[in-house]
């Protein structure tokens, strides 16, 4: 369908175009671009090109902003908004639905129930449906929510669990006397002597090995409530007079409890809580429910009992329960909104799994569950690469889902680097031809067909082009690392070998136990092993929660930086010394804004917009620190440049110019040396985190732990990271990833398949060995796609 240009397109006539004009936003390159609606629109290009910019941060955004346009002003200082995007202009645009994979604060008490609104819909049958005990009163859906004061549990206050703590817990070693440290949860420093010379004033032993203390004298020195005050007398140091004075005592047990309940240090936090042990509340035995909500059945089954079952299995149940017209009404709702979960691939799922234990994939398609259900017409949904996380297995569901969506009426706009999610689109917007200031074009929009023709897209080659053979030989192992009777979550009892000095690859459906197997169980049994001699783990989580941590911080490269401008003629001469060149501290960072470059400006009933710092203009420091240069350039033009660039400016500086090469080699050339953490996507800091490992020196026998290290990541680009993992290997270390891109798996030297199904389906190896033995192997859900991924391979090397 030719595009026809808006200047055509009189008032009155329907225009099935969104048509946006001299979109700026980031890198984009004033762009214009026309999308058609009520279709299926694949945005496309390398990490960094701009696709996000031109999908979430100029069309969402837009919508978003003319929707609160229409809201109250009262109402709108109570939803969170996006600035306005910079924009010429943007006409035939409906309404928008952002699914993006970030995830708010994880809470405990947020769940699947609760994220679908599942929750809801089964307390209400329980209130209307159950089956009471003779006499009791009927309760209020709130009654069954274990958030509710009207539910929860009063002594765990419906968390289901307490935190409790022992005395092997607090004293590890026995043979210690309080005087050398047996009490390890005391506090250091002062403190900790504090309460040691209080016991010893009070007429406890503090001299004599904890083990010979009697039994009654340590279960009150550990676990007493009281806070007995006495006078202590300290001992006297050479040459300083200590005078007495009134001191308080507190137990172990109370000191580790009220750090952990009331400390704003994360540290303190931490220590605390290796001192304690959480087991299920012995009120609710772990259900979160006041006994009056437990009382209460629906098919013989309490709430807590239907909550933890695999929805699949929940399902099963409702559909056998019968009951009266009100319970066949809930029931029949509660089965058609379980119906679309299940076929986007969470059927192992129960309704109490908590949100934190979630995959950002897994809480992305939870949410579009929801929106599937909401019966929505004639708006715009934009997601965030719907299939990061998902089993090949799994994504033609997740197409008929996205194909409902559009049979609705809705357009359906992805930012996707699956290629068999882009093959499906109606149409494609290729964003590039590269990253950072080389990208920000949009190089093709129309067919997906239509971008064979367009020799400058880096998409192009992977959808059109058969894949390079993988001639690669199969490494041997040097050695084994081998688990036994790995018992956690859906595993039950498995026993695992992984060779070191190669490449594995994990792979499962979702829910399989990939995660655990690798992310908990594997590095545990590392730290052990003679083999390896030390364990990364290199996962997807920011690298700083706030603007101030950036690239350069976490890779060291802002130390570097520092102290070259610190050692020029200028800084010397005015006494700068390194800490003058850093904008967290006071001295040389502009104190408007305290050196994070803007400030906050409050508009009353408009949300809170950022601007500029009026006296830096953005650069973080004082005029008198941007007055000293390095080779012509201030310290706030050196963090605005580029990785790719400043590798140029810092060549004959070893320590600099071997960070940046780390970090070009895992391909993040665009991103600049000052980019805030915040406005970094999972994938761009995991490459950080690894690039970070890759400027160490090298000394072998290393295990590389990475748990889907392509999600997120455009095929050239993931090109680029195997390289860099397969080099870390033929350096002697050994790389296990947890992967469900096949062209990573095919390349692998082992790979262990985990299934056959999710949840209590899943938790077993079903086929261990080379790609090609797994590929053969029967009731493997990966094995065909595997397969189809080697002969790609092989006919690629035979063409």
């Amino acid at each position: 369908m030719p595009i026809r240009p808006s200047s055509t397109i009189s008032p009155h006539e329907h225009d099935p175009y969104v048509r946006v004009r001299g979109a700026r936003e980031h890198n984009l390159r004033g762009v214009d671009v026309d999308v058609p609606r009520d279709v299926l629109v694949a945005f496309t290009g390398v990490s960094g090109s701009g696709k996000s910019s031109l999908a979430f941060g100029t069309i969402y955004a837009e919508a978003q902003r003319r929707y609160f346009e229409s809201v109250a002003p009262y109402a709108r200082r109570l939803i969170h908004q996006v600035g306005a995007p910079k924009v010429g202009e943007i006409s035939g645009l409906p309404p928008a639905v952002s699914l993006e994979q970030r995830r708010s604060a994880p809470t405990s008490r947020s769940s699947v129930g609760t994220v679908t609104t599942l929750s809801n819909s089964l307390r209400m049958l329980f209130s209307r449906a159950g089956d009471y005990p003779e006499g009791a009163e009927r309760l209020d859906s709130d009654a069954f929510s274990p958030n509710t004061a009207a539910g929860a549990c009063p002594d765990c206050h419906g968390l289901g669990l307490v935190h409790r703590t022992t005395e092997q817990l607090l004293v590890p070693d026995p043979e210690l006397s309080i005087r050398d440290g047996a009490i390890a949860a005391w506090p250091g420093a002062w403190q900790g002597k504090n309460l040691r010379d209080v016991l010893d004033a009070l007429g406890y032993d503090v001299d004599r090995p904890w083990r010979e203390l009697p039994q009654r004298d340590r279960d009150w020195i550990l676990f007493t409530d009281e806070q007995p005050v006495v006078t202590v007398h300290p001992v006297r140091d050479a040459g300083r007079i200590q005078r007495p004075y009134q001191g308080t005592y507190m137990s172990a047990r109370r000191y580790v409890m009220k750090t952990f309940a009331d400390s704003k240090s994360q540290t303190l936090r931490a220590k605390a809580e290796r001192f304690l042990e959480s087991a299920p509340c012995p009120s609710c035995e772990g259900r979160r429910l006041r006994p009056e909500a437990l009382a209460v059945t629906f098919a013989g089954r309490t709430i807590a009992e239907l909550a933890a079952l695999p929805l699949t299995a929940l399902a099963a149940l409702l559909r056998d329960a019968g009951g009266d017209e009100t319970a066949r009404v809930l029931t029949d709702d509660l089965l058609a909104r379980i119906e679309v979960i299940t076929e986007l691939g969470l059927g192992y799922l129960g309704l109490d799994r908590t949100t934190p234990t979630l995959s950002a994939g897994e809480l992305q398609r939870l949410r579009l569950a929801t929106q599937l259900r909401s019966g929505l017409f004639g708006v715009v949904y934009v997601l965030d690469e719907p299939s990061a996380g998902l089993h090949p297995a799994d994504t033609q569901a997740l197409l008929t889902v996205l194909d409902r969506l559009k049979a609705a009426g809705n357009s359906v706009f992805v930012v996707e680097h699956h290629l068999d999610v882009v093959r499906r689109a109606d149409w494609l917007v290729d964003v590039g031809p590269r990253a950072g200031e080389h990208g920000g074009q949009v190089l093709h929009s129309g067919p997906p067909a239509a971008l064979a023709d367009v020799p400058e897209s880096a998409t192009r080659r992977f959808l059109f082009e058969p894949p390079k053979a993988g001639a690669r030989t199969v490494r041997e192992p040097d050695g084994w690392l081998k688990l036994s009777g790995v018992t956690r979550h859906n595993l039950r009892d498995v026993d695992a070998e992984f060779p070191l000095g190669t490449f594995t690859a994990v792979t499962g459906v979702s829910g399989s136990g990939k995660s655990t197997l690798v992310g908990q169980e594997l590095p545990l049994a590392a730290e052990e092993s003679a083999g390896v001699r030390r364990v990364v783990q290199v996962d997807q989580r920011p690298i700083g929660r706030t603007p101030r941590s950036n690239l350069a911080t976490y890779t060291g490269l802002f130390d570097v930086v520092r102290k070259a401008f610190a050692d020029t003629d200028e800084a010397r001469a005015r006494g700068y010394r390194v800490g003058r060149f850093s904008f967290n501290v006071t001295g040389g960072r502009c104190e408007t804004c305290q050196g994070e470059g803007f400030v906050s400006v409050e508009l009353l009933f408009l949300p809170s917009t950022y601007a500029p710092c009026p006296d830096c203009g953005g650069a973080r420091y004082n005029p008198e620190t941007l007055q000293v240069t390095y080779r012509g350039r201030t310290i706030a033009e050196v963090l605005d440049l580029t990785v790719e660039a400043a590798a140029e400016f810092f060549a004959d500086v070893p320590a600099a110019a071997r960070s940046l090469a780390a970090l070009l080699d895992v391909g993040l050339g665009y991103l600049r040396l000052g980019q805030p953490a915040t406005e970094l996507s999972g994938g761009e800091a995991q490459r950080i985190k690894l690039a970070s490992e890759l400027q160490r020196v090298q000394r072998g026998h290393t295990l590389y732990v990475l748990d889907e290290p392509t999600t997120g990541l455009h095929p050239a680009d993931a090109e680029v990271l195997m390289r860099q993992l397969h080099g870390l290997v033929d350096a002697g270390n050994t790389v296990v990833v947890v992967e469900h891109d096949m062209a990573v798996v095919a390349d692998a030297d082992w790979v262990i398949d985990l299934g056959p199904g999710g949840g209590d389906e899943g938790g077993r190896i079903v086929a261990a060995g080379p790609p090609a033995r797994v590929a053969r192997a029967a009731g493997s859900r990966t094995a065909p796609y595997l397969a189809a991924a080697l002969a790609a391979g092989s006919e690629a090397g035979s063409a």
